[in-house]
């Protein structure tokens, strides 16, 4: 099983710079490659300061300046918020750039408030017609010329410009929850990454079983890789209450998706305060506690076990999930202590 760090820029408030938030992002990236991890993953968000991201695209080919070998994966780029010729262009213009490390990673997404602004209110469940659309025909105009008469988008004979370097695609991702997203994306031939959120590790294995029934349901496919995503935070042995740290951002965190996802408070300048916690009194899996046990949130040897787990299940890719309100320096020494300890115990 491989390692790949999930990034965003990240302002919780006005004392870290958009500027000093990249920086950070840069840090902990060539941090993750010196480390041996296999890929940087950065995704799509609009108009929200938690999650700085209006495209991964111009990150990573900055990224692909600074670094030699990481992988450069968008994880991923929102269906309704691309038109097809654009995404196969970026994504091959970022394979040149870097030397055939692009990967792309596509999702139908979630935030109705992202929709409200970037599609015209269209409903955010609605988003799956257009991933269903935007694989193949992004898959054909790399292909070369190729004209689209479909539901959502009709365009000319097209083609990308230009040509991704890695043949005959860059690897495909598709972010997948249900039965059938699952499907479809095995049946594409592509990838699939999966978050279990606030849920436990038998969230990993259910999420497993929808991939490997897909999987057996498409024996004309080649086997496609599986990649599980999840807040992680690594404390020292010396400091057996060191997991609340990492429990106590990663509550906030999920308080803040919260009151993002619900859509209710008009956001002032970009920022939206949590949740309240009396909101999640009957919400156990919000608690630190539960988190302790839910998020990848322990000492070495208590990472290495889930991790172990997760790599008897079949997992290919496990991506370190940074993104978690905590500062720079608590994130990096994490990320630190993982390199250190827990990835030697899956590559001696």
């Amino acid at each position: 099983m491989r390692f790949s760090l999930f990034v965003h820029m990240e302002r919780w408030d006005d004392s870290i710079s958009p500027e000093e938030s990249f920086e950070n992002l840069t840090e902990l990236t060539l941090l993750a490659e010196a480390g041996g991890f296999s890929t940087v993953w950065i995704g799509e968000h609009h108009s929200m300061e938690y999650t700085i991201s209006p495209s991964p695209m111009p990150q990573l080919a900055y990224l692909a300046a600074r670094t030699e070998k990481i992988r450069l994966g968008a994880g991923t780029i929102i269906a309704p918020f691309w038109n097809p010729i654009r995404a196969a262009g970026e994504t091959a213009l970022l394979d040149v750039i870097s030397g055939g490390r692009a990967e792309l990673g596509m999702a139908r997404g979630a935030y109705q408030f992202e929709f409200d602004r970037m599609a015209g209110g269209l409903p955010a469940t609605d988003g799956g017609n257009h991933l269903r659309e935007i694989v193949p025909a992004i898959r054909k105009l790399w292909a070369g010329d190729y004209a689209h008469n479909g539901e959502i988008w009709q365009f000319p004979t097209s083609t990308s410009v230009p040509k991704p370097v890695q043949q005959p695609t860059p690897p495909m991702w598709i972010a997948a929850r249900d039965p059938a997203s699952h499907d479809f994306a095995v049946a594409n031939g592509c990838n699939v990454m999966v978050t279990p959120l606030m849920k436990g590790d038998e969230e990993v294995e259910n999420l497993v079983d929808k991939f490997e029934t897909a999987i057996a349901n498409h024996p004309e496919v080649d086997r496609p890789e599986l990649m599980v995503l999840r807040h992680t935070y690594v404390h020292s042995d010396d400091d057996p209450e060191g997991w609340r740290v990492g429990a106590d951002a990663i509550n906030r965190y999920y308080r803040t998706f919260d009151a993002w996802f619900g859509n209710k408070t008009t956001p002032v300048n970009g920022f939206l305060d949590p949740s309240p916690e009396e909101k999640f009194a009957e919400r156990p899996e919000f608690t630190p506690e539960s988190l302790h046990g839910t998020a990848m949130v322990g000492t070495p040897a208590e990472v290495i076990e889930r991790l172990r787990h997760y790599e008897s299940l079949g997992v290919d890719e496990f991506s370190f999930w940074s993104d978690n309100s905590l500062t720079h320096e608590q994130k990096k020494r994490s990320l630190e202590l993982f390199i250190e300890h827990v990835v030697p115990a899956f590559t001696e």
